[in-house]
Order: structure tokens, then C-alpha cells, then sequence
């Protein structure tokens, strides 16, 4: 018989985490698709210091309980976060599902982390014995598997507020709607008294994390929009090098063609 214990504070969460029987989830959106009837969870719709969406002087925090209907509602939200999160599910998987869960599932398909990796975003993640604040990037370790000790929960993600204002998302799916991602695209462009401050991207569905090549993005950095013109044919060779697809739905190739297509109109829109 399945069994659910809800919490109503981050303490009480934390403490019942300490359970490793105990499955933590918000809306289970993914989860309860393939509910085990022997199974414990742990609900965390109610923990008030998760349902958060604050800023301090650098960071927007979400908590992880928040859902995408109320990230897209939210003042405080990027524009680009918000079209991620508008393209997930439906209607009803939006008021459900919830970020940490996205970012948690350990999917390289989750729109929401797509977009939390290309700015370089961090994870506060907590027990009952202290917390700790961890790179995104760092966070994925393989497919479904994740830097998240058993007595933890991803409590809140620590996104930056400056520099997102000139972005590029794209999601490409079989269909305009309820669409699991093909390949999916962001991109962040900082330019700053005629320099590039930041140039940053990320791939989804493509490997079996989420690709965030930033090394590569870095050799953009301090040029100016003439400089990166002359630089863009080894930045491009670089990237198709080291974009490797997995086998998927859909072919190999296919997908390397449509990272090299969508990285390149965003260069283009950039001027480059």
C-alpha cells in the first residue's frame, strides 16, 4: 500500500528525509506515472520556505517546490525562464510539476534545468545535518544520476539576476504542444561597452546530461562583435566537435545538424 507523509516546514521535511525509504516529490507529475504501490513519499507541496520566489543582491532564488505555472505568474521571473516553462506539459503538468522536480528527474529533456544551466545557476541543497550550494553543471553526474546524498532535498535554485535580458530559446519537438524535446536550445549574450561580457549556451535532449559547453563559450569572452566575427569559424568547429548525440528517437545526425543550425542563428541574431 502507498504511503505518503507531507510536510509543512523545510525542518519537518528535513527530518523525515533522513528516512532513506522516503521518495520526496511535489506534484509526482513524472513520479506517479510509474507509482510502486510498496512505495513511501515524501510530499512537499506545503513546506512554505520551498514555495519562495525572493531576490537578494545577486541571485533570484526559487524554491523547489514552486511550480512552473507560478514561475511563469511571477514578476521576478526571466522572460526566458518563463518560455521554458510555458512549453512544458499541459496546463495541468504546469500547475503540478514543480522545478525541483524538473532539475531532480535527472532528464538532459528538462526544459526548465536547460535553462538554469546556461546561467550557470546553483542548487542549495539540504539535510537534516546542514546545506550546501552546488553548480547546476556540477549537479549531473550521468544519466539519472545525481550529486544528491539520500538525506538531501534541492531546497532552493540560486539563478543570476543580471545578463539575461538578450537571450534565445528554442524547443524543438514532434508538435507545437505537450511536446517531449528533440533537441532543445539556450543562449545568453552580454555585450558591455562594446565587449562581450558573457556568451553562454546550452543543449537539452541531446546527451544524457544537459550540454553546457563552457569552456568553449568562454573563447568569445573580451572580444568585441568584429573580433568574434573573425573567431566565429573555430568557435563553430569546436562545438560540432565536441556535440556528441546519444542514440534517442531520432537520428544522430539529425540532431548535431539542428544544435549547429539553432547555435548558429543565435550567433547570427548577435551579430555574428
Amino acid at each position: 500500500m502507498v504511503k505518503h507523509f507531507t510536510a509543512h516546514s523545510l525542518t519537518e521535511a528535513l527530518t523525515l528525509r533522513k528516512n532513506p525509504e522516503l521518495i520526496p516529490h511535489t506534484g509526482g507529475t513524472d513520479l506517479m506515472i510509474h507509482a510502486d504501490e510498496n512505495a513511501q513519499y515524501l510530499f512537499l507541496h506545503k513546506v512554505p520556505e520551498m514555495k519562495q520566489i525572493v531576490q537578494d543582491g545577486e541571485y533570484l532564488r526559487f524554491g523547489a517546490s514552486c511550480t512552473f505555472t507560478e514561475i511563469i505568474k511571477n514578476p521576478l521571473s526571466p522572460q526566458i525562464l518563463k518560455d521554458a516553462c510555458s512549453l512544458i506539459g499541459s496546463p495541468a503538468i504546469r500547475n503540478m510539476g514543480s522545478i525541483g522536480g524538473n532539475i531532480g528527474n535527472g532528464s538532459a529533456k528538462a526544459d526548465s534545468a536547460l535553462v538554469f544551466m546556461v546561467s550557470d545557476s546553483k542548487l542549495r541543497l539540504a539535510s537534516a545535518d546542514g546545506e550546501r550550494v552546488l553548480p547546476l553543471k556540477d549537479f549531473y553526474l550521468g544519466r539519472k544520476k545525481l550529486a544528491l546524498a539520500g538525506d538531501e532535498l534541492i531546497v532552493e535554485v540560486l539563478m543570476p539576476k543580471n545578463g539575461l535580458d538578450n537571450y534565445y530559446y528554442k524547443k524543438v519537438g514532434a508538435r507545437n504542444a505537450l511536446a517531449i524535446s528533440r533537441v532543445s536550445f539556450a543562449g545568453i549574450f552580454d555585450i558591455i561597452n562594446g565587449s562581450i561580457k558573457n556568451c553562454a549556451t546550452s543543449f537539452g535532449a541531446v546527451s544524457d546530461v544537459i550540454i553546457r559547453l563552457d569552456s568553449i563559450d568562454k573563447m568569445l569572452v573580451g572580444k568585441t562583435i568584429q573580433e568574434a566575427k573573425g573567431f566565429k569559424d573555430e568557435y563553430l568547429k569546436a562545438f560540432y566537435h565536441d556535440i556528441v548525440p546519444i542514440h534517442g528517437r531520432v537520428g544522430i545526425q539529425y540532431r548535431k545538424e539542428v544544435c549547429l543550425n539553432l547555435f548558429e542563428d543565435f550567433l547570427n541574431r548577435n551579430g555574428i
